[in-house]
């Protein structure tokens, strides 16, 4: 389909504040069949959304409406890009409305209802099923379950998660974990248990998952290293063949030989994979993955889901082959 013949639909963002809000602006900027109808922040209220994302040529600013104003917007398509436990009151409102637009969620609040299509394209496309609401996974989730899946069904412990992540993935708020000064020469761990990603892809892979997440002082991009135990001894030629054979058609999944870098993978759209060390008795394999935690672990994702629910390539707009963001 030429971008001509492409109908155009446009997208309200509630919550586009955030780094991640950003991120999504400049993807729907890019995007031949997308155009925005709002985009929501209290904070910015008012002020022009090109002074904030330059990629954005338009006059639109932004805005703050109340919640129960959203479905009188009109937008086709709504991303909630807001705080966990926030969601709930924007989805109320388009229900009572008896508004339905295709509303993708980028917090958790979603994530472990099963009413929502839980948008995961590499491992989920197949339960798609039409559904008007999508959950978007969480950035670290993402990763995890890209490292650990094509090796799942010979899992003979649970997987050991250590994760690493820059301070964009703390939002904008101030705190510790997104104070520059207090990262420097810095690693702070966090929520050692129980953390929210931990549970989602317990959850979604159906395995019991052990996540220990740290934030470091770069700003974007997280890698994680899974330490898997297997039921039976593997060669590391045979874990790798298992790797490709699960994403070699998948272009925003790349399998490498060697441990991915955080700093390669920086302002691009894709998730990197490789590593696969392996212990002397073959039944330990030690993965690591990489991705951006703004692009394929949030906004990227979403557009995947956009574009598929909407009828469109998985890809479009999105620069497959971006070089990394100076």
């Amino acid at each position: 389909m030429r971008p001509a013949d492409m109908e155009r639909k446009t997208v309200g963002i509630v919550g586009a504040r955030g780094h991640t809000g950003a991120e999504l602006i400049r993807l729907i900027a890019r995007h031949p069949a997308l155009e925005l109808a709002y985009v929501s922040s209290r904070e910015l209220d008012g002020q022009r959304v090109d002074a904030h994302v330059p990629e954005y040529a338009g006059e639109l600013r932004y805005s703050a409406p109340a919640h129960e104003d959203l479905p009188a917007l009109g937008a086709d398509v709504v991303i909630l890009a807001l705080p966990n436990g926030k969601a709930a009151a924007c989805v109320e409102a388009f229900d009572k409305a008896g508004a339905d637009p295709l509303i993708v969620d980028l917090s958790a609040d979603y994530r472990f209802d099963e009413r929502w299509y839980y948008g995961l394209p590499e491992l989920t496309r197949d339960r798609w099923r039409g559904q008007r609401r999508i959950s978007n996974p969480g950035c670290y989730a993402t990763a995890i379950q890209l490292a650990v899946a094509p090796l799942k069904d010979l899992l003979a412990a649970p997987p050991v998660c250590f994760g690493v992540s820059g301070y964009s993935g703390a939002g904008t708020t101030p705190s510790d974990k997104n104070d520059p000064e207090k990262l420097r020469d810095n690693l702070m761990p966090y929520s050692l248990t129980g953390h929210m990603h931990e549970r989602e892809t317990s959850a979604h892979l159906g395995v019991p998952v052990e996540f220990m997440p740290h934030v470091a002082p770069h700003f974007r991009g997280l890698t994680v290293t899974c330490n898997l135990y297997l039921a039976r001894a593997m060669k590391r030629e045979d874990v790798m063949a298992r790797f490709r054979h699960a994403y070699g058609d998948e272009p925003l999944v790349r399998v490498m030989d060697e441990a991915p870098w955080v700093s390669r993978i920086a302002g691009r759209h894709h998730a990197e994979i490789g590593g696969f060390a392996m212990g002397p008795d073959g039944r330990r394999v030690v993965v690591v993955a990489t991705l951006d935690n703004l692009l394929k672990g949030a906004a990227t994702q979403a557009m995947q889901n956009i574009n598929r629910a909407l009828g469109q390539s998985e890809l479009t707009g999105i620069p497959v082959a971006q070089a990394e963001r100076p």
